[in-house]
């Protein structure tokens, strides 16, 4: 078991990953612009042959082939591209089509309220208990310090409804439901986010259940075989960057933290707590690519600006650096990685030990 290190060796350990940062930003230029639009180009034209055979979808054949590709474009649209994108990889292309701010993806989720919730709360407070609301997303109970509810022991029946319905849950997220409840905030002070979610959502509705079925009716594929196709297609969006997203931040080795950890957090401590909180999966080229480089969420949550295709190279200089300093480096395969995060989500699903025992003698004596 890897023991703590001291300060002066966090200190030293997240100054060598501030060096390999500030390394790989100076070398960031036209290789990587080349590489964005190249695989914006391949996206589109994904999207493109995909809806095209759906709207040819009356041969069997070509309606697979069409799910298949417009699955790889949504992916590719959300993983590749957009999350890399709105976390500012490629800002220093000046493109107005590849700007953080004002980036637009094929998701039922708000650009600004994936900015608020993803980029500002998730990466700044990383697996903090009470801060960082995507470690267990208001619904799952993830660690020993999460207060057990009788709602957690169906989390597992959750867990396969929402990955069915990903975008979905992403897209409501920022409405902070759990804060409601509680009385923590107020409906009203959600309305904004309310009325740009249903804004969004109509027209997700319209463009894949509407617009892209009645044409199917006029090229004789039918509204119904289109529309079906469009659901497959997000559907297998959903499922896999679920289950990508699960892998890096679930298992059980993953680390979480309370919020005194974090105050007048140095430098290296945020390094320090980034990797523990953080998995990896192996993989090739494709995998990567198609996880959105999220196979290396260690190296993503401690460079989320560097673009991401330059991570498999910084892979083996981090794990190197962490060796040396004896932190804890998270990787494995995918099965395993996500096996490790099914198992994590039903060891929390039961009640503690004492709370079992306090039902079974408050049963015996009624």
């Amino acid at each position: 078991m890897n023991r703590r290190p001291d300060a002066a060796a966090i200190e030293a350990f997240g100054g060598e990953l501030e060096a390999l940062r500030r390394e790989t930003l100076a070398q960031v230029g036209q290789r990587d612009a080349d590489y964005i639009r190249r695989t914006v180009r391949r996206q589109r034209y994904a999207e493109l042959l995909g809806r095209g055979l759906l709207l040819l979808g009356f041969h069997p054949l070509a309606w697979l082939v069409g799910v298949i590709m417009l699955s790889v474009s949504k992916i590719l649209n959300n993983m590749e591209i957009g999350h890399n994108v709105m976390h500012g990889q490629y800002d220093f292309m000046n493109d107005p089509d590849l700007q953080s701010q004002t980036y637009n993806w094929d998701s039922i989720c708000c650009p600004d309220s994936w900015r608020k919730t993803h980029n500002y709360e998730h990466h700044t407070y990383t697996n903090v208990l009470g801060l960082d609301r995507d470690f267990g997303y208001g619904a799952y109970r993830m660690s020993e310090e999460m207060e057990w509810e009788p709602k957690h022991r169906y989390q597992l029946f959750y867990y396969g409804l929402m990955s069915l319905l990903f975008q979905w849950g992403v897209g409501l997220h920022d409405l902070e439901a759990e804060h409601i409840r509680s009385g923590k905030i107020t409906r009203e002070s959600k309305l904004p986010v309310w009325r740009a979610f249903l804004q969004r959502m109509r027209r997700h509705l319209a463009k894949d259940y509407v617009l892209f079925p009645l044409l199917g009716m006029l090229t004789g594929a039918g509204f119904v075989m289109v529309a079906l196709g469009n659901f497959v297609a997000n559907t297998v969006r959903n499922v896999w960057a679920s289950s990508v997203i699960f892998c890096g931040h679930f298992t059980e080795d993953v680390h979480t933290f309370a919020e005194e950890d974090c105050r007048n957090e140095t430098r290296g401590q945020w390094y320090y707590r980034q990797t523990l909180g953080s998995s990896n999966f192996h993989g090739g080229r494709l995998m990567h690519i198609m996880s959105g480089h999220l196979s290396l969420q260690i190296e993503h949550h401690l460079f989320p600006d560097i673009p991401a295709h330059r991570y498999p190279e910084l892979a083996p200089r981090v794990e190197e650096i962490c060796r040396r300093y004896g932190v804890p480096y998270n990787t494995g395969s995918f099965l395993r990685q996500f096996s490790a995060s099914i198992a994590r989500l039903i060891r929390f699903s039961r009640p503690p030990r004492s709370e079992d025992e306090s039902s079974a003698i408050q049963s015996s004596s009624s």
